[in-house]
């Protein structure tokens, strides 16, 4: 059977993962600057296809 506190604190975790890793791209785009890719990726974004935007 699975622990439901590992569980929980796993969840947790991955849930402040994705919320730094919003908050960092955030940061830089306002900033003016690329975002890291590993931010990038923890959001579900491809870092390519971010850094082609606006470019045609």
């Amino acid at each position: 059977m699975s622990n439901p506190r590992k569980s929980f604190l796993a969840t947790l975790g991955t849930f402040v993962e994705v919320f730094g890793s919003a908050a960092a791209v955030s940061n830089a785009v306002e900033g003016g600057r690329a975002p890291k890719a590993k931010h990038l990726k923890a959001l579900g974004i491809d870092p390519g296809a971010f850094r082609s935007i606006g470019k045609l």
